[in-house]
């Protein structure tokens, strides 16, 4: 288990515990869940949980947000779920729309990260040459030219694998097949095949191994099912082989190229009917599909036109999407006094520089609504000038500051580089404006106050005390999460006696596995969390024992959980408590009673409302 144990074991309950797991996969930022039943995800409490972005449903998956460290989570997921990447036990129900996203998932999402890495090492090439540090005919340039063209060339070979394995056979079976469609030898001649002659080269290609696995895999399947288990290791791959691969590279092949040909057709016909037109919408209405998974249907386009040596001026249209999202991050950074968005906002503009924009999507624009909008129509505006300039995507890059060598047109390298830096620096600049000038803090506007002796009237919530003990203000917690009320504004309570009771009426929403925490939504609306210790997690519930159940009703004064106070304490651990309140920002503040000393059933927090 790595250092993300504890959020993972939190994500796999949640998730509806790892009966409830068909598999696994992640992405960029997030973990994907093919559920069994997704009913039994708790969306709430995820999207509420440290460490979490949000949540998505999307192409039959149950989409976690994390972030930029979502492989370290995901071995750590897998690890406590028990499964393997796209292990499954069942085949879920999905539509035919939601199986082909996740088909398309599936088969492109692992290689992207090393496509994105030789393209950013073809554009790395250009700029040493036009600087004078290489030249074309040196060995080191002919090595690196190599690295970053192999993964384009020999692209149908690790396609090949990965389609085989999404579709339930043998990956390396499915790689070889590809090994053989891009064999140099029959590339680009003539071969007299049962009298019929065949021209095909198939580098750099996707749709051919893809329908050829879609052949190949049920045809293994079937043969194994009469092939003696002594020899079916070798005679199923051979008998496949020699069967599939002609057919895939005389048959399926050919008439995969005229697919992959009336796409790229298609994109260029569009482009060229309105370039200002096209690059608009897709650079507005690209975080949309992003924030639903559907993105991923697109860039599978732009990489058979990438692949085919056509360059996609769409794509450079998507550059600036991320570069607006990250300005108006940054101006949100800089302009918020809330200091819980403020530690979301940093590493999500920082990680947008990189091309990686949902933890800003989601953690920033998004929850304040108009921002998003407005981020979605600056990119809109951006996208459709970039069109207008010709910002073109000529090698598969990624995004953010990656994708700019993407952008360099080898026949006019310093032009198109110029242009792309300009489009960064202009999208990061026009993102930070509309967002500094329109971003309003939450509850900013201060309530006028009228100059009389009266009353004032404010409408508030009051928690209670769920322990007995002395109070701690959440700047001693030693614990920066507490600490720095990045979960929420609250006090927190070093008990002197085990038992905890419910600090109002309401409803139990979380009960951790471990007991050393849970969360309740009040009558009138107000999260509670009760953290109980720090790092008590490590206990794994021993010495904790709970008296009610996920979605109990409570009263208040109902005892919740009660724990041997001494027994955890000569374990080494600390018992101060805090009392949070997560949905913070859906009051105007929140107000300590300011006591030393706290009891069962006494007034500990006030709610502005």
């Amino acid at each position: 288990m790595g250092k993300y144990e504890n959020l993972a074991k939190s994500i796999v309950t949640n998730v509806g515990g790892k009966e409830n797991i068909i598999s696994i996969n992640h992405c960029i930022t997030r973990l994907r869940f093919v559920l069994k039943d997704e009913a039994k995800a708790n969306d709430d409490v995820l999207k509420n949980m440290d460490g979490v972005v949000t949540v998505m449903k999307a192409g039959g998956q149950y989409q976690v947000v994390i972030g930029n460290h979502v492989p370290e989570v995901y071995k750590d997921v897998c690890a406590v779920a028990g499964v393997k990447s796209s292990e499954k036990s069942e085949t879920p129900k999905m539509s035919f729309g939601e199986k082909v996203l996740d088909l398309i998932t599936g088969i492109f999402m692992p290689s992207m990260s090393l496509l994105c890495a030789c393209g950013i090492i073809q554009g790395v090439l250009t700029l040493c040459t036009m600087a004078g540090v290489l030249t074309a005919e040196s060995g080191l340039y002919q090595i690196l030219n190599a690295a970053g063209q192999t993964m384009f060339y020999f692209f149908p070979i690790v396609i090949g694998f990965n389609a085989a394995k999404k579709f339930g056979g043998n990956p390396y079976l499915g790689m070889m097949l590809g090994a053989g469609l891009v064999y140099p030898a029959i590339q680009g001649v003539d071969l007299v095949v049962f009298g019929m002659t065949v021209n095909a080269s198939y580098s750099s290609t996707v749709f051919p191994i893809i329908l050829l696995c879609a052949l190949a895999v049920p045809f293994e399947k079937i043969l194994n099912k009469f092939i003696p288990n002594v020899v079916k290791t070798f005679v199923t791959p051979v008998i496949v082989l020699m069967v599939c691969l002609p057919i895939g590279f005389c048959i399926i092949g050919p008439a995969a190229n005229m697919l992959s040909n009336m796409i790229n057709g298609f994109f260029a016909a569009v482009n060229s009917f309105s370039p200002i037109l096209a690059g608009a919408a897709i650079a507005g209405l690209w975080q949309i599909l992003v924030m639903f998974g559907v993105h991923n249907v697109v860039v599978m386009t732009f990489i058979v036109g990438i692949l085919a040596g056509v360059p996609q001026p769409l794509m450079g249209a998507v550059g600036v999407v991320c570069f607006v999202q990250t300005g108006a991050t940054m101006a949100i950074w800089a302009k918020t006094k809330n200091q819980k968005l403020k530690n979301i906002a940093l590493p999500a503009w920082i990680s947008g520089i990189f091309g990686v924009t949902e933890p800003a999507i989601y953690g920033v624009t998004l929850p304040h609504g108009k921002q998003f909008t407005y981020t979605c129509v600056v990119a809109a505006i951006m996208g459709g000038i970039a069109s207008v300039f010709g910002l073109t995507m000529y090698s598969m890059a990624g995004l953010g500051v990656f994708g700019i060598p993407g952008m360099i047109n080898p026949e006019n390298p310093t032009g198109s580089l110029v242009t792309a830096v300009v489009f960064t620096v202009a999208s990061v600049i026009a993102g930070f404006v509309v967002a500094f000038l329109t971003f309003k803090e939450a509850g900013s506007n201060e309530p006028k106050i009228e100059e009389k002796k009266t009353e004032l009237k404010v409408k508030k919530e009051v928690v209670a005390s769920p322990l007995t003990g002395k109070v701690v203000p959440l700047t001693e917690v030693k614990d920066e999460a507490f600490s720095g009320e990045l979960l929420g504004k609250g006090v927190a309570v070093d008990p002197t006696e085990g038992n905890v009771v419910a600090p109002c009426d309401g409803t139990v929403t979380t009960l951790f596995p471990t007991k050393h925490a849970l969360g309740i939504v009040s009558e009138g609306g107000a999260e509670v969390l009760i953290y109980l210790g720090l790092d008590t997690v490590k206990l794994d519930g021993q010495y904790f024992e709970a008296h009610v159940a996920q979605g109990d009703k409570v009263k208040k004064g109902q005892l919740l959980v009660s724990c041997d106070l001494n027994a955890i304490v000569k374990a080494g651990y600390s018992m101060v408590t805090p009392v949070i309140i997560t949905n913070t920002d859906d009051y105007l503040d929140i107000v300590s009673m300011g006591n030393k000393a706290a009891k069962h059933g006494e007034d500990l927090l006030t709610l502005i409302i």
